[in-house]
């Protein structure tokens, strides 16, 4: 491992000696000091980015004036990398062809920080004009037939490599010289990480001498190329953001790199080490597109959460239409942007606004944005969250995801996940998500039941915090083949969890079930609100097995049956001792396991009995009062937050019939809610308001609880508790 970390570290050296060797800024250093933690100050964030065209004719007092009325703290503005808006005197640092004496960067990084803000500057590496490509073939990324790759979008630009010379020696180069030139607080870098697999002679060289492989060929991921590959990729990149890093502490020791990177699952960086390298990120998912639902955005914060713990995360979020056509100088409307942004609020996120092109063609955006961004600052004190105050955890795993997920992860693992968030979100469960490498007991100390929503990989350590996690009190709600390979993909004969689970692996996977249904037999709190029934649909992947537990199983299978002719459409077989879900209890500790894919059903079909099981699984699982309960009429996504001095509930409208496909087009507001919220202990309340409807509301204690009427959400409510 030690002759593979000074593999990876080659190419460090180097750059650090060309930026000594090359030209130096001859700017003075900037005046301002950048603070000490300053990351956690700024709650709202103002993206400008330039296009070739905008110097010398865009209006920079335009923008700072909105800055202004926004409230913004934070600025991430155009500085370089594929095009310099600054005078650069980096060798082959293309500048905008409209630059000429001009310094719009640095004009609005001076602007910004008369208004007290502050900024990071934004550098793109991926694409590189002809002069350089020129200069430097070796520079480009090469596809796996050899060829150098044309920019996907504009045939006349070059595809960068992002793990060679062109990010270790020139772009650190010019992050070096930004910060020199204008003392920014930090670095954020777009599209650093290269643009899917490179063959180029460096990546060929370097991969080679770290895994003694030849790239690979092939995406699968049990390919031992592709595995080493994916290692190394990912050790490269961190690589190279801590030189990044340590040449700005160099300049400016209290700024920091901020990459671009991070999420959920499908994330290609482990949000583990993300979470522990970067003291401020933020989520890049700027809007719904095609069937996504607009919890998503509370998602991206849970998520990001999940590897940084309560460091601040911004929600980036566009202003235009977010489709794969690219419509970048679009505009949404507002009830759209209202609504991803506010599910981002209630899901911990500090909103971030981006603008690409500093002649908006199209204003209709600025004055919903700036009304949004208004309410946050006068709400300010109330949505600084010290934690999260939810109970169950919903675990994501980027390892089964990778190994097991391969390239259909999205369908193998995402919508495993995506159905247990819709089935919760219904349920009114407030949640939040966990990293599976981050399943020791301080980190699961808060939760009462963790859900494992097909987390197929996990390593034998893995399995063993789990079962002690059991064993302390905790359950467990599991679904389909969690715990059936270890960390690496490799399938094991038995489940890691099969004890936690009452359940052993019967040596076979049915990957589709047609037409085949689940027996009812009652009673037990699982089959709650399907009574007038016998059966339901079952799913349509199974995993065979067989339980250790001594009582019969609430549901039972009814294998398929033909589903054509009409004639034959009726079942062979009469009653299964078949289990369709394990359930176990020992002391204060409960655990269900559903051995089909109950959960990326729900995703497909969204049918309310698989709804009804999950969410009366985690019920009973959790086996405690909920720390909220909200009842009345309507979809929402709820959070409770804990802040100095306040505790605040999130009622977030979603009952709209754009929820699922569609930019929302207005907001249809909801009646009465009743909202009864569980205080922390020795808490008492004083006081009580509702933030959107800018007003007091009355209260009832009882007990270590306290109930509040809420007349009306339109799209969102904030019902904030002032503590004794």
């Amino acid at each position: 491992m030690n002759s593979r970390r000074q593999i990876l570290t080659q190419g460090v050296s180097a750059a650090t000696a060309l930026l000594h060797s090359r030209h130096r800024a001859s700017a003075a250093p900037a005046k301002w000091q950048t603070p000490a933690n300053w990351f956690a100050k700024p709650m709202r964030w103002a993206q400008l980015v330039f296009t070739e065209d905008d110097p010398g004719h865009y209006n920079k007092d335009f923008w700072l004036d909105y800055f202004r009325r926004t409230h913004s703290e934070g600025a991430c503005l155009a500085g370089g990398g594929y095009m310099a808006f600054y005078p650069t005197k980096v060798p082959l640092h293309h500048r905008s062809r409209f630059l000429g004496e001009r310094d719009p960067f640095g004009d609005l990084v001076q602007g910004c920080r008369q208004l007290g803000m502050y900024v990071i500057a934004r550098t793109d590496p991926h694409a590189a004009h002809q002069a350089l490509a020129d200069a430097h073939p070796d520079w480009i990324a090469v596809d796996s037939e050899g060829k150098p790759r044309r920019h996907w979008a504009n045939p006349e630009l070059w595809v960068t490599c992002g793990l060679g010379p062109m990010n270790f020696e020139f772009m650190t180069a010019v992050t070096r010289e930004i910060v020199e030139m204008y003392g920014v607080d930090g670095i954020f870098s777009n599209r650093w990480s290269g643009s899917g697999d490179c063959y180029c002679v460096h990546c060929e060289k370097n991969f080679r001498a770290f895994s003694g492989l030849a790239l690979p060929r092939s995406k699968d991921p049990h390919d031992p190329s592709r595995r080493a590959y994916l290692e190394w990729r990912e050790q490269r990149l961190f690589t190279l953001w801590k030189l990044w890093d340590g040449e700005i502490r160099a300049i400016n020791p209290n700024a920091c790199f901020i990459p671009n990177a991070g999420g959920g699952a499908l994330s290609d960086l482990d949000m583990r080490t993300v979470g522990e390298m970067a003291p401020i990120l933020f989520a890049d998912r700027q809007a719904r597109h095609g069937v996504a639902p607009p919890w998503e955005n509370g998602k991206n914060g849970k998520e990001y959460r999940a590897g940084m713990g309560m460091k601040p995360i911004g929600g980036i979020f566009s202003v235009g239409i977010e489709e794969p056509y690219r419509w970048k100088d679009s505009v949404q409307d507002p009830a759209e942007i209202r609504l991803w942004v506010a599910d981002g609020i209630a899901g911990g996120l500090r909103p971030w606004f981006t603008k690409f092109n500093a002649k908006p063609y199209d204003k209709r955006w600025m004055e919903p944005v700036a009304e949004l961004y208004d309410w946050h600052y006068k709400n300010q004190r109330y949505l600084r969250n010290v934690r999260n105050l939810a109970r169950v955890g919903v675990v994501f795993s980027q390892q089964t995801a990778r190994y097991y997920g391969g390239e259909t992860a999205r369908a193998k693992v995402e919508d495993h996940i995506n159905g247990i968030y819709q089935a919760l979100v219904e349920a009114r469960i407030p949640f939040e998500m966990v990293h599976d490498r981050k399943l020791n007991a301080e980190a699961l100390a808060g939760f009462r039941t963790l859900v494992l929503p097909n987390i197929a990989c996990l390593s034998d350590a893995q399995c063993q915090q789990l079962s002690e996690y059991v064993a302390r009190g905790g359950s467990i709600v599991a679904t389909h083949e969690t715990s059936l390979y270890d960390e690496w993909g490799n399938p094991r004969k038995d489940f890691g969890l099969a004890a936690p689970f009452g359940a052993t692996f019967a040596g076979k996977v049915e990957p589709r079930m047609q037409n085949s249904y689940l027996r009812l037999r009652p009673p037990h709190p699982l089959l709650r609100g399907l009574e007038g029934t016998s059966r339901i649909i079952n799913g349509v992947a199974r995993v065979h097995t067989r339980s250790t537990q001594p009582s019969p199983a609430p549901l039972t299978v009814i294998p398929s049956y033909p589903d054509l002719p009409m004639e034959d459409v009726y079942p062979r077989k009469g009653e299964s001792d078949i289990p369709g879900v394990h359930l176990r209890e020992n002391g204060s500790s409960r655990v269900v396991y559903f051995p089909w894919d109950i959960d990326r059903t729900f995703w497909e079909v969204l049918a309310s009995d698989h709804l009804k099981l999950l969410s009366n699984a985690v019920l009973w699982a959790n086996n405690e009062e909920p720390v909220v309960t909200v009842t009345g009429a309507g979809v929402l996504d709820l959070a409770v937050w804990q802040q100095e001095g306040s505790l605040t509930v999130h009622l977030v409208n979603l009952t709209n019939p754009m929820m699922m496909k569609g930019p929302a087009r207005e907001t249809i507001p909801l009646t009465e809610q009743r909202v009864r919220v569980k205080m922390p202990e020795n808490q008492r309340p004083q006081a009580v308001r509702l933030l959107v409807a800018g007003e007091r509301a009355a209260f009832r204690p009882s007990g270590r609880y306290l109930e509040v009427q809420v007349p009306k959400i339109g799209l969102h409510e904030v019902v904030a508790i002032d503590l004794a």
